[in-house]
């Protein structure tokens, strides 16, 4: 699997660096709204938790693949346990949830574990 490879060169400066600057982590609803809802940017939100064992081999492979888009996209990530009601309100009954964000409004979601093809489709999709 394409995630593990990645994952051996995971220790370059560079490409943690690329990925942290692509990614943030939702503090409250009014960050939410700030840095997703009213994004310029295309925002692909990762909704997980600690304990969802799915979520912790998803999140770092699509922070990785969100930072090989070079800023066209930005991951944002929302622990549920921290911020149920933005669970609720975007509808997530089940771990990973992932949301495509553009303009403001969802233009596409997955649940569960995707494969670098798929995550590749879903983002040139959200990019257009």
């Amino acid at each position: 699997m394409a995630f593990l490879e990645n994952k051996a060169n995971s220790g370059h400066r560079s490409m943690k660096t690329r990925a942290c600057a692509t990614t943030i982590t939702i503090q409250d609803g009014s960050d939410f709204q700030d840095r997703v809802v009213n994004s310029k940017t295309p925002v692909v939100v990762d909704f997980h938790a600690q304990w969802c064992g799915p979520c912790r081999v998803l999140g770092p492979f699509l922070k990785k693949m969100v930072a090989k888009q070079q800023g066209k996209v930005v991951m944002a990530q929302v622990d549920i346990d921290e911020h149920a009601d933005l669970a609720i309100q975007y509808e997530v009954s089940a771990l990973p949830t992932v949301l495509a964000i553009k303009n403001g409004d969802v233009v596409d979601k997955f649940v569960g574990f995707k494969y670098s093809d798929q995550l590749e489709a879903f983002l040139k999709k959200l990019i257009g």
